[in-house]
């Protein structure tokens, strides 16, 4: 017979089965009936105990989840701040006359001086976890992409990304912002009768 002690050092293996009664509790003696209930009643507190130890180990593992999440998005919101700033950046370099070589000078180190702000603001942005992508040549997918026209080509497979209006940004993986695109749809010839 084990000591109850050596039940105690036992109590913490999740892999211990379930006490089974010794006595019988038909028995005539009193004393064997009362210790039928009191094995009964330890095995269901040890099985309450073992589902409430796996109950925190799930609750701790969902916080933990929670937490990490919450540091690793916490700035979201500042993201999308940030991402409008560095598209605003984009837009005027895009807006710059094109390059020749009659430009004047102080128009070349203004170009210069927005290509570099703009390399090194995405290269900030990438250190945090947000990143840029561009899907032109893409196949669609509306998880990533919204779709704001569609273009009769035929060159190009139905569904390819023609034009980005704005680019694909996201956070440590998750989507931040949806790309504006124009797809690709299947050329239409409209064939005239002859008149």
């Amino acid at each position: 017979m084990t000591s109850a002690s050596d039940d105690i050092d036992h109590v913490g293996d999740r892999t211990t089965a379930p006490i089974e009664p010794i006595f019988d509790p038909s028995s005539a003696d009193p004393r064997h009936a009362k210790i039928f209930t009191l094995e009964a009643s330890l095995a269901e507190m040890r099985e309450r105990w073992v589902r409430s130890e796996a109950d925190n180990a799930n609750i701790r593992t969902r916080a933990k989840r929670d937490v990490d999440d919450g540091r690793r998005y916490a700035i979201e919101k500042f993201a999308l701040d940030v991402v409008e700033t560095a598209e605003n950046l984009r837009r005027a370099l895009d807006r710059l006359p094109q390059v020749s070589d009659q430009e004047p000078d102080n128009i070349a180190g203004v170009r210069a001086g927005l290509v570099e702000t703009e390399r090194g603001f995405i290269a900030l942005l990438e250190r945090h976890g947000i990143k840029r992508l561009d899907p032109i040549g893409a196949a669609f997918d509306p998880n990533f992409h919204q779709a704001v026209a569609e273009q009769g080509v035929d060159n190009e497979a139905p569904g390819t990304i023609l034009q980005t209006l704005s680019p694909t940004w996201t956070l440590n993986g998750r989507l931040l912002r949806a790309a504006m695109v124009i797809i690709a749809k299947a050329a239409t010839h409209e064939h005239r009768p002859p008149s």
